[in-house]
């Protein structure tokens, strides 16, 4: 079963068996929700170099079977023998975050009901893709050293890749780690104070000011012309608030907000912060509320706010 698995798939696969160890038996969730940013792209390159090797005669079925964008969310599914609500989101930098939109859609529709949802996302590096890429000079210099650094700018930006998936549900239970209040995405905003507005808004309709924020993990990434927003926004707007930051760690990719999401979630589990996230030393006795910023590409904005449950 998985020596026909490309990377990226063995990499959704296992990460959702992760989420779901603690499940009982016989564990059916009522929807599986996927975001990426590109999909099973090492498939796709490799079905359409078949494909042209081949002067379009004669291709492998199963390259093709796995290079569409649902593979994995499929494979998922067959794995549980689940036949409930299936889908991928494939919207560039808000491809998480539509995916975590409709999770709470879900819930939503099916209030009074007990509800568990299979939420995760994955991108990944290849070859081919990151040579394209590197030509638009999108990526940090191979000579620039070993991961981005909190305190300056690169020119460029780190590469990255990941996968992550949650088990959501309307319910408490022993294992939870934070109640996901909301989420917001904004397209090509204006300037930071339209961003400053967008933010105020969010954090009203949940009942919140910006002074009951105890975090806030933003998406910089070491590229100036992107850092320029959050600069605006750390020297003014976040100024009074304690701010950690997340993609020296996991580099840029499409659904990078997803490991700032289970970042968010393991800091408002276990009420600390770690030192190597923190934007600059700080220190907090309790964490209620904490705020996630990203940024992609200067286009895709997204807000999503986790509270701790008592």
């Amino acid at each position: 079963f998985l020596r026909r698995m490309s990377r990226l798939i063995k990499m959704g696969v296992c990460t959702a068996k992760i989420a779901m160890l603690h499940e009982e038996e016989g564990f059916d969730p009522d929807a599986i929700l996927v975001g990426t940013g590109m999909g099973c792209l090492e498939d796709t390159e490799k079905f359409l170099k078949d494909i042209y090797e081949n002067e379009e005669e004669i291709s492998s079925p199963t390259q093709f079977m796995q290079s569409t964008h649902n593979t994995v969310a499929s494979q998922i599914a067959i794995m549980l023998g689940c036949k409930n609500y299936n889908f991928t989101y494939v919207h560039r930098g808000f491809s998480f975050e539509s995916a975590l939109f409709d999770a709470m859609l879900q819930f939503s529709e099916g209030e009074g009901k007990k509800m568990n949802i299979l939420l995760g996302a994955l991108d990944e590096i290849t070859e081919t893709y990151l040579d394209v890429t590197k030509k638009l000079k999108f990526w940090k210099p191979n000579d620039a050293g070993e991961g981005l650094q909190l305190s300056g700018a690169w020119d460029h930006v780190q590469a990255g890749e990941g996968a992550a998936f949650f088990v959501l549900s309307n319910e408490k239970n022993s294992r939870t780690h934070a109640e996901m209040k909301g989420v917001e995405m904004i397209y090509r905003p204006d300037d930071t104070t339209f961003i400053s507005g967008r933010i105020d808004d969010f954090l009203q309709r949940h009942g919140l000011t910006k002074a009951d924020l105890d975090v806030v993990v933003l998406g910089r990434n070491g590229n100036p012309a992107i850092d320029k927003e959050f600069d605006a926004l750390q020297n003014s707007y976040f100024k009074d608030i304690p701010q950690a930051s997340f993609k020296h760690l996991c580099g840029e990719y499409k659904t990078a907000s997803s490991f700032a999401f289970w970042l968010g979630s393991q800091i408002v589990k276990r009420q600390e912060v770690p030192e190597v996230v923190k934007f600059s030393p700080f220190s907090v006795n309790k964490i209620k509320h904490l705020l996630i910023y990203n940024n992609y590409s200067n286009l895709n904005h997204s807000l999503v706010l986790l509270s701790h449950v008592e």
